[in-house]
């Protein structure tokens, strides 16, 4: 906490001790995994980030803007509790314009789609930490095809041990690999949502245009 506090009071970048900070983090869940560390270390580690992360946190609200570009969901998907990363982004995401509904940490399937359902958002972010998590994003990105709102939202994972294979793994849209990567991807996302419905919305009015015309 020391190093921190000295970090910030010398000005320096919020952004760059949580990124230092998440890549401490990152290395605790694959020491676990690789059961180099017990789960004391594990909830130690995570209590002394989210300490960490009540100082950092006020320097990175300064200045957030009120706008709202779009509206994410996010929580950590069955089976897991981790909410360092998640709550990182769910921050950078509120100070960037975004609405932001967090469903909390081991969040069935069924509770994603419920929130979708009443939110609608256009994007849906799922976090986990380990590797045994990963078969619980498959199955909400399945839940989402079964209630047919796979096609409404855009969804994104995160975590430690994501990469682009699990990404096709679970059938997701995207995964960032820092908290502001996952902002870029959140409005590269929306953009192309928002694009593809302008097309949409020509398409129909052209339609409409030639039946009038041969009417």
């Amino acid at each position: 906490m020391n190093l921190v506090e000295k970090l910030l009071d010398k000005g320096g970048d919020p952004l760059q001790i949580v990124e230092a900070a998440r890549k401490g983090m990152t290395q605790v869940g694959k020491k676990f995994e690789r059961m180099e560390y017990f789960l004391t270390e594990l909830v130690t580690s995570g209590v002394i980030f989210d300490e960490a992360m009540k100082l950092i946190e006020p320097k990175l609200k300064e200045g957030c803007g009120l706008g709202q570009l779009g509206r994410a969901v996010l929580g950590t998907v069955k089976g897991d509790i981790h909410d360092i990363g998640k709550n990182i982004v769910g921050t950078l995401l509120r100070c960037s314009g975004y609405e932001v509904i967090d469903v909390g940490i081991d969040v069935s399937p069924d509770t994603f789609v419920n929130e979708i359902l009443r939110s609608k958002p256009q994007i849906l972010a799922l976090s986990a930490l380990l590797t045994a998590s990963f078969n619980s994003m498959k199955e909400t990105v399945g839940a989402l095809s079964k209630a047919e709102l796979r096609d409404k939202v855009s969804v994104i994972v995160g975590g430690g041990l994501v990469d682009a294979k699990v990404v096709k793994y679970v059938r997701a849209d995207g995964y960032a690999s820092d908290a502001m990567g996952a902002v870029r991807l959140v409005e590269s996302l929306i953009q192309k949502q928002k694009q593809l419905s302008d097309l949409r919305k020509e398409a129909k009015d052209l339609i409409h245009k030639a039946g009038s015309e041969n009417g």
